[in-house]
């Protein structure tokens, strides 16, 4: 199985169609990842749905006439009772009959991978109760997820995927859903190195060093203090305003040019105050404009 970019259907364009995409797959292969990359593409994000409830989500979302609410992202696992995994099918088949343009999307990963990423976390397994061993309760999950696997629009296997790497891919295959040109803004340590898939590179150590002050060093540039020390310098104002003002200036040329993504790297010392501030505070000022704009804090994650 191959990560490649997931094919949608060209009528993914339509305004007016209901999108149903159903996120399933493997426990520790990716699922949250991708439905927050889905909820940042602005549908409507729904975890770990009962299969007999999703009739009621599309109704209720058909009722409703937005067009940014006529795309649903559900994750279905193993949470799920195991009779859900054998009505899936049907209940994905009458959607689609009645009009819903359903996109199921399975999220694999090798068994050992899986082993590993549980040993390296406190996270227990769904299905790894008192007396089960790891390896059982992949296997039996692989078992619960066959009939869904099966009719998949299109399986990723993220054995070799980072956080971010299935989020862009996510993001990637899922474009189409938006109007225009999807960014993505990351923060990052230059000590850690460059994101090597980033279009725009941005250095933010010329700015005030929050982590200079011991009340503020264990936070992020997502809090409040941190937030009101870096707006306190007007120099952190310009610096944020001549990259806004430099991106307005050549992101429409890049939708001239027919790209579908773009990857905004803010780089600073550590990854945790300068950039982070200014990735959410850039993704704020977009999303304000258009659709289409997600965040990564590659330190923080």
């Amino acid at each position: 199985m191959s990560a490649n970019e997931p094919t949608l259907p060209g009528s993914l364009n339509d305004s007016n169609a209901v999108h149903l995409v159903v996120l399933t797959g493997m426990s520790g292969g990716g699922k949250t990842v991708a439905l927050r990359a889905l909820e940042d593409l602005e549908f409507y994000c729904v975890d770990n749905l009962p299969s007999g409830l999703l009739p009621q989500l599309v109704q209720s979302v058909m009722q409703d006439g937005g067009g940014r609410r006529r795309r649903i992202a559900v994750g279905v696992d193993v949470r799920n009772r195991g009779e859900d995994f054998e009505h899936m099918p049907l209940v994905l088949s009458e959607l689609a009959a009645a009009g819903v343009h359903v996109h199921l999307v399975f999220i694999d990963c090798r068994d050992e991978v899986l082993i590993k990423r549980y040993s390296e976390t406190r996270r227990r397994h769904p299905l790894a109760l008192r007396g089960v061993s790891l390896a059982d309760a992949i296997a039996e999950e692989r078992r619960l997820l066959r009939p869904l696997i099966g009719i998949a629009e299109k399986v990723i296997d993220s054995s070799e995927l980072n956080v971010h790497q299935l989020r862009r891919l996510i993001a990637t295959g899922y474009a189409q859903a938006t109007e225009g040109l999807t960014l993505m803004f990351q923060s990052f340590a230059f000590r850690r190195g460059l994101p090597l898939d980033s279009d725009f590179v941005f250095d933010a150590r010329c700015l005030p060093n929050p982590h200079w002050q011991p009340k503020l060093r264990p936070l992020s540039g997502k809090d409040a203090p941190v937030r009101e020390f870096l707006e306190a310098d007007p120099l952190v104002g310009e610096y944020f305003a001549d990259t806004a003002r430099w991106l307005d200036a050549w992101l429409p040329r890049f939708e001239q040019d027919d790209r579908s993504y773009v990857t905004i790297a803010v780089g600073c010392t550590g990854g945790r105050h300068r950039s982070v501030y200014l990735v959410e505070r850039l993704a704020a000022h977009y999303r304000a404009r258009r659709e289409g704009v997600l965040t990564f804090h590659r330190e923080l994650e």
